[in-house]
């Protein structure tokens, strides 16, 4: 049957001219339902076991419209509900609304358990209806997806007419629903039928609506700080208090007014204790569940050295995210068997985000888990990830808390990949426009089990006594290209992730870790930068090509020393190893001459169960020559590049700074370190690098590497920025002391070096061309910490059910405690010299006060007077408290055993009654002691 309608249309030129549209009506499409004697199916997907409710006890099927798809999505996709019949006309509506929804509703209709069934009413002839005059677009789209319901309301009735299975119509639009009903079709809202599922009392809780839940701002949610120009000074703005933060959350972007210096904060000296915090929380809470009316008002406290302080008049854009959190204990009030809904507290894992209030049903089946809370619009939608103190959920809290992308690679990205899959490898069709090098010994130096290999490095000698020297790495670019699926994921990826005990990875594996990994004896596509040196390592001159490598080794740090080190090794591979060494030494020296800064951080690593992937060891890192070796070229490397394509993009390249350090932070750490006769100099990075180094004691060689990791602590940030936003003066990198810089070596990593590779790909070919494209930064920094915070996860699963003491040295002295690293794990923690919440003096008080003139504890005892200060070396004891709120919480809890402080110190029978018990897989007891 042929349907078809006239119009008129008008071209650009104006003229007029006839259109006609043929629609096709046909017999032969089918209901799809299992049980059907009349239609001629043959793989049909509506079941007989079709949905029981409370409301509805026979067997049914629902047809949700249009509005239900857009704002119910998620009730939709519950597994409870299954065997829907999706009209065409809503699936047509909903590509045009929202392709988002549009994807997940084609996930549901691929998903053959859901058993979603799209019926072409618009092609059926008995279920087509052609638009009335003076009747809208919606209306029309209402009407036909009711004449649909009522064809299969009535076809099911003949197939069976006593025991026949209803058809519901879902609409939370008022009039459709009447309509249908005085039509004398089954329909209801949303809200109506999933209340009448009564095995599924959590799809209540998901349903969307348009009432706000407020989330009350409590005790965490007091200080924030922002990085802004201060008297021509970038630095760091502290905001305190909630009256000044002005209900701005952690990420907004905001206006924030400067207030007179007179009223400029200082940095505090005292910590709050984390548990006396979180004990508050009840009683900041009426009996009726309700927050309390709150004071505002601060109390300063004795403060050292004054910071630019502010408070927020605006907020520009809100950034807000789901959050991670855990349900108060205290806060649910209800029964184990009560079905109403209650509001309840929800306390993110991210201090510094204020505490939600949420409203459900299901609080003391979410009691004990962690869950997903939005506060965008403040909607009442929160989801249980799995049990608190679990390594998988902790480590999913963990991606999610910092915005971590980390779910499977789409189809659409997947697509992108080179059909040949793992079967891809060079051939002739490569070659064009590319330098062949597979004839060179190019080797890697990776990290041991390193697989996505971004470089490689070669070097020989030169007939005019120089040498020529390259570094190789992975052409990324061939692969991803720019406004491609892949390319869209890379950027919002950002970086890849690397966490103790997997990897996040920005590209899929099959690139990441194959195609472009610049493995040992394949051919690989590269980008390669090659310099000719003198032997003093001086650069004559530089090239950039395209090329095609075959790297001659995978070695790791540890096998590339081994080479350098045995005098009997005289390979060719070897002799350029050691040649690429020597040239690192002096082009290091060449740094430092120039005021580059030797820092440091306290970087450790894990060995892992080979079955449950549990920390069993811990380690500092271990770092060689040949650390330094791939260091140094990557440096040049990304110098060398930084220069090329800023000669050809001045206004447009991807570069990377590091602004001068705040005065402040490193004034502070000079002043502490006077009583060692030693004292920080930092006009320049010059000055500071020769400071540093005059900074050794004899006797205690950790305490260099000690005053790097602090002073590294008073650096800004190294942060990318585009050319054309600052003058040139104000490129240069500090702790380098390169004047220019940018990342170009690591691009299977690090999305930045794909930018910087495509702008190197234009800067030497003149027909490329590359527009601005930059990185969300904001965005990379959240990865970068969600790196540190895996290692903070393990730690803590590492000293589960364990008591350890060592050595560590201070590193904050406070009014109430002070801050200790411990270099043999590489961890921080606070021992507290004395609580908030004690009123009482008692004999086991600790008699600890706090002396600002040195920044020092000091605490007298029968045999004098004992102090700790700064760089001071302790020994502590460590366990991992499991107690904090309700046990949600894991944290590190480092206390004192030496120098001996009464009520302060650990003593020795302390130490007995915390030896830990460990029970083995067979119920046998095992005591464990702690190491002498």
């Amino acid at each position: 049957m042929l349907q078809s309608k006239s119009f008129l249309k008008r071209t650009k030129k104006g003229n007029a001219i006839k259109v006609v549209q043929e629609h096709y009506l046909r017999d032969d499409i089918w209901c799809s339902v299992e049980c059907c004697t009349l239609c001629l199916q043959t793989e049909p997907v509506l079941s007989t076991s079709a949905l029981l409710t409370k409301q509805i006890p026979r067997p049914h099927y629902i047809v949700p419209d249009t509005n239900v798809f857009m704002n119910q999505i998620d009730v939709v996709e519950h597994p409870a509900l299954h065997d829907v019949i999706v009209m065409q006309t809503v699936y047509e509506e909903l590509r045009h609304l929202s392709l988002p929804i549009y994807n997940r509703l084609r996930a549901l209709i691929n998903d053959q358990k859901k058993r979603f069934y799209v019926f072409s009413n618009e092609h059926h002839r008995d279920t087509y209806i052609q638009r009335l005059k003076d009747e809208s677009p919606n209306d029309r789209n209402d009407r036909a997806i009711r004449s649909a319901v009522k064809w299969y309301s009535t076809h099911l009735k003949k197939i069976n007419k006593e025991n026949h299975i209803e058809v519901v119509l879902l609409t939370d639009d008022v009039g459709n629903r009447t309509k249908a009903q005085e039509e004398g079709l089954s329909a209801f809202s949303v809200r109506e039928y999933v209340e009448g599922m009564t095995d599924t009392p959590e799809l209540v809780d998901v349903l969307e609506n348009s009432s706000n839940v407020e989330g009350d701002k409590k005790v965490p949610y007091e200080e924030g700080s922002i990085f802004s120009n201060v008297d021509g000074v970038e630095t760091q703005v502290m905001i305190l208090g909630r009256p000044c933060l002005n209900r701005a959350i952690q990420g907004d972007v905001v206006a924030v007014q400067l207030l007179p210096k007179s009223e400029w904060l200082r940095t505090p000296t005292a910590v709050v204790v984390e548990e006396e915090e979180e004990a508050n929380v009840t009683a900041d809470l009426k009996e009726d569940g309700e927050p309390k009316e709150q004071n505002d008002d601060l109390e300063s406290e004795a403060l050292e050295s004054s910071q630019p302080t502010g408070k927020v008049v605006g907020i520009i854009k809100r950034n807000w995210r789901p959050y991670c959190g855990f349900i108060s204990k205290k806060s649910v009030k209800s029964s184990a068997t009560s079905t109403f809904a209650e509001n309840v507290l929800v306390i993110p894992m991210d201090r510094r985000i204020p505490y939600i209030y949420i409203r459900t049903r299901q609080a003391q089946n979410l009691m004990g888990q962690r869950i997903l809370v939005s506060i965008d619009s403040w909607p009442k939608n929160s989801t249980a990830l799995g049990a608190a103190g679990d390594k998988s959920t902790e480590t999913e809290v963990l991606l999610l808390e910092h915005d971590v992308p980390f779910q499977e690679f789409a189809a659409q990205v997947l697509n992108d990949l080179p059909v040949e899959g793992e079967a891809w490898k060079v051939t002739e069709v490569h070659l064009p426009g590319r330098a062949d090098l597979r004839h060179l010994n190019i080797c890697s130096i990776d990290p041991p089990g390193c697989t996505d290999i971004d470089d490689a490095l070669h070097v020989r000698p030169l007939p005019n006594g120089n040498y020529e020297v390259g570094v190789h790495i992975a052409d990324v670019t061939h692969f991803v290209k720019p406004f491609t699926s892949m390319d869209e994921e890379a950027a919002n990826r950002g970086t890849t992730v690397y966490l103790v005990n997997k990897r996040i990875d920005m590209l899929p594996e099959l690139l990441g870790t194959n195609l472009c990994s610049l493995r040992s004896n394949v051919d690989r596509l590269a980008f390669s930068c090659i310099w000719e040196l003198t032997p003093e390592a001086e650069i004559v001159n530089v090239n950039f090509t395209k090329s095609v490598i075959s790297s001659k080794a995978s070695l790791t740090y540890e096998e590339a020393q081994m080479l350098i080190d045995d005098t009997r090794k005289q390979d060719d591979l070897t002799k350029g190893i050691r040649i690429l060494n020597q040239l690192a030494k002096k082009l290091h020296k060449k740094r430092l001459d120039r005021g580059a800064i030797t820092l440091a951080s306290p970087e450790v690593r894990f060995q892992l169960d080979f079955d449950s992937q549990d920390p069993v060891d811990v380690e500092m890192k271990e770092l060689r020559e040949t650390n330094a070796l791939v260091e140094e070229f990557m440096l040049l490397a990304n110098i060398s590049v930084a220069e090329k394509i800023f000669s050809k993009f001045p206004a447009s390249s991807l570069l990377r700074r590091h602004p001068s350090p705040t005065p402040t932070k490193l004034k502070e750490l000079s002043n502490a370190i006077n009583r060692f006769n030693f004292s920080l100099e930092f006009e320049t990075s010059k000055a500071l690098a020769d400071s540093l180094d005059r900074a050794v004691i004899p006797d205690n060689p950790y305490f260099n590497k000690l005053l790097r990791i602090l002073t590294t602590r008073g650096m800004m940030q190294a942060v990318y920025f585009c050319s054309g936003t600052l003058q040139f003066q104000d490129f240069r990198h500090y702790g380098l002391a390169a004047e220019i810089y940018t990342h170009f070596t690591s691009p299977i990593r690090r999305y930045s070096d794909v930018i910087v590779h495509r702008l190197l790909h234009a800067a030497i070919n003149s027909e490329k061309n590359y527009g601005q494209e930059l990185v969300d930064i904001n965005k990379m920094q959240k990865l970068c910490d969600a790196s540190r915070n895996s290692v903070e996860l393990h730690t803590n699963i590492f000293f589960k059910g364990k008591i350890e003491q060592d050595e560590g040295y201070v590193t904050r002295v406070l009014k109430n405690g002070f801050i200790v690293l411990v270099p043999k794990y590489g961890i921080e923690g606070i021992v507290y010299s004395s609580s908030a919440n004690s009123t009482a003096k008692s004999p086991t008080t600790p008699q600890v006060v706090y002396n600002p003139h040195n920044n020092s504890l000091e605490s007298v005892t029968p045999s004098g007077t004992v102090s700790i200060n700064l760089f001071d070396k302790v020994i502590v004891q460590i366990t991992v408290d499991e107690d904090l709120v309700g046990g949600m919480r894991q944290k590190m809890k480092m206390e004192l055993v030496s120098p001996f402080i009464p009520g302060l110190s650990v003593s020795d029978n302390n130490l007995r009654k915390k030896e830990a018990r460990i029970d083995d897989e067979g119920g046998n007891g095992k005591r464990m002691r702690i190491d002498d």
